[in-house]
């Protein structure tokens, strides 16, 4: 391999990794000698020195990894300390809805209303700092209770959570109805995502709407 390019293969292992990386192991990456990869590596750092580069590349032991320079600490400062941004999927969406209006709630509880596995979705919405843990349900295994924060509650504008909209039975239906429509035209067009509709998961949809009936009804 010409050096140029093991020297982008290099930059290319260090980006991914984001930390340090031994000499080693970059060789075998490049099924190369250790003399031939320090020879790229020697001509990265002689690149990074430029200093019109904002990173550089230093050497750890017997590794290396590609870091900022000091110089533009406080340009990344102004960006570290912005507040996170992110971004609520359909699927964030609806396992933050449930948690909101049937907290405090098990992970288990919550997957027989969606009827898939929701760990992906509770996690991402932990990390968001929209849902934290509220405690142990008194049951055999002591499972996690989750609920809404106050981060939550700012985000959407309510301040507790008895302020959350009502969701009527009705509501429930037509939104239950929606993901059926949208299911079998996927279906029809020759979509794999939904297969079959699982018993167990239209069973619990309904006792999801019984649940949230009124006395009246509604």
């Amino acid at each position: 391999m010409e050096l140029e390019k093991r020297k982008a293969a290099i930059e290319a292992v260090l980006f991914t990794m984001g930390d340090k990386v031994r000499v080693a192991d970059l060789s075998a990456c490049l099924e190369e000698s250790e003399e031939a990869t320090l020879e790229a590596i020697n001509s990265l750092i002689e690149d990074y020195n430029d200093d019109k580069r904002g990173i550089r590349l230093v050497k750890l032991e017997d590794a290396y990894q590609l870091c900022t320079k000091n110089e533009y600490y406080e340009v990344l400062a102004k960006l570290v300390n912005q507040p996170k941004k992110y971004v609520l999927t359909d699927v964030l969406l609806e396992t933050l809805s449930i948690i909101a209006y049937k907290q405090p709630i098990t992970r288990v509880e919550i997957e027989n209303i969606r009827g898939v596995s929701c760990v992906h979705a509770v996690n991402r919405l932990v990390e968001y700092g929209l849902v934290e843990e509220v405690g142990r349900l008194d049951a055999i295994g002591h499972p996690i209770l989750f609920g809404t924060t106050d981060a939550f509650l700012r985000s959407f504008g309510v301040e507790s959570k008895d302020d959350l909209p009502i969701i009527t039975a009705d509501k429930i239906a037509a939104f239950e109805a929606e993901a059926i429509k949208e299911a079998e035209e996927e279906l029809s067009e020759g979509g794999e995502k939904f297969e079959s509709y699982d018993d167990d998961v239209i069973a619990a949809g309904e006792a999801y709407i019984n649940e949230n009936e009124d006395e009246d009804g509604k």
